[in-house]
């Protein structure tokens, strides 16, 4: 395992509280990425001209995918909902996990045959933003349909995050953010099943592992929350290589480009320590760099 230094470029100053949900367009050559906490937003920058733009909501929006006809399907506090960036309006879809009225969605990402996978969390975001404590593991992970129905896939969840699969998409791999562990799956394409759940990452010495994406090699790349750092993982769990990020709190990697060959870094400033912020100015901006790897564009959802 080696630290590389890689130049890392602010494209946006975002100063995102909770930047999170990135992921790459390539049919409109442009980022998608959110600030997760009230009032939470929407950003879109189209990387070639730097054309940027903006939308603002009253509810939590936490995670995104495409959709075919040019929308987005997006997670929020209460579930899945339709966004139209032509119009700005975000419609409600499904609910989801009522059951658990004190739980959040989170991170979410689609399979290659379209099925959307989203967690939830116990709400840790008060509503002035001010962190509240995560006293049980009552999340869950969802795996969405075509149609919206939702099934439960695993519970007992701290903080759902990572989302992501191995290129011959026998693997999946999911993430609790507040145990630790990016866990693998053996996973079957055709029925969403999956199985054979063991730890392929536990590391404690690079903070919190978040969100992730896996490149062309098998590796996975998570960004890391309190840790100043993405990791790239082998998949078989071996730790490979530390990129050093000017933010405390990175929070979520995508893969993106003309030839998928730039990794995209979102970042959180709230409750950041003066002291970092000063070291750090620009953390909650969306940054990159040049892994030296190209990935993979994220799926689109299927319904």
């Amino acid at each position: 395992m080696k630290i590389t230094e890689i130049p890392v470029t602010c494209l946006v100053e975002a100063r995102d509280k909770l930047g999170e949900g990135c992921f790459w367009d390539a049919a409109n050559e442009c980022l998608w990425w959110l600030d997760i906490i009230e009032p939470s937003a929407i950003h879109r920058l189209h990387v070639a001209s730097g054309a940027y733009r903006r939308w603002q909501f009253s509810e939590k929006v936490t995670a995104m995918a495409k959709r075919r006809d040019g929308t987005l399907l997006v997670g929020s506090q209460k579930g899945l909902n339709v966004f139209d960036p032509e119009t700005g309006a975000l419609s409600p879809w499904r609910a989801i996990d009522p059951e658990t009225p004190g739980n959040r969605g989170n991170d979410g990402a689609c399979d290659a045959r379209g099925r959307f996978w989203f967690g939830t969390m116990m709400n840790n975001i008060g509503p002035l933003g001010e962190d509240l404590p995560i006293t049980a593991a009552t999340g869950k992970l969802f795996r969405i349909d075509a149609d919206g129905t939702p099934t439960v896939m695993e519970s007992g969840i701290g903080v759902s995050n990572g989302p992501c699969w191995s290129p011959d998409n026998r693997t999946f791999y999911f993430t609790d953010s507040m145990a630790q562990i990016i866990w693998a799956y053996d996973f079957d394409l055709d029925s969403g099943a999956i199985s054979n759940k063991r730890v392929l990452n536990d590391t404690k010495d690079y903070g919190y592992p978040d969100g992730a994406a896996v490149d062309g090699e098998g590796f996975i790349w998570s960004a890391r929350w309190e840790g100043s750092c993405v990791l790239r993982i082998a998949p078989d769990g071996r730790l490979d290589r530390v990129v050093p990020m000017p933010a405390r709190r990175v929070t979520n990697v995508c893969f993106g480009g003309a030839r998928l060959d730039t990794i995209y870094v979102t970042t959180s400033r709230l409750h950041v320590a003066e002291v970092d912020l000063r070291r750090h100015p620009l953390q909650g901006g969306l940054f990159c760099f040049d892994p030296g790897v190209s990935g993979f564009e994220k799926h689109a959802f299927a319904g």
